[in-house]
């Protein structure tokens, strides 16, 4: 009776394992897509970035020169 026991104590925590196992998968299928969709908006905001500062870079370039700017 006792190995019955055993066995049944083993059991269970190989059902405990089992079940936290498939908890622990779908949270990482959770933080990955959670990556994937940072990395996303991360490359947006950059690409974004980038375009504003071509835009400045080009405005700036259209400005007179101002007295300091001016050479002798």
């Amino acid at each position: 009776m006792a190995v019955q026991t055993y066995i049944d104590q083993i059991a269970e925590r190989v059902d405990r394992l089992l079940l936290r196992h498939e908890e622990l998968q779908r949270t990482n299928a959770l933080l990955l897509q959670q990556v994937q969709q940072l990395t996303q908006e991360r490359d947006q905001w950059r690409t974004r970035c980038q375009l504003v500062k071509q835009r400045v870079d080009a405005l700036i370039e259209r400005l007179p020169p101002g007295p300091d700017d001016e050479q002798p």
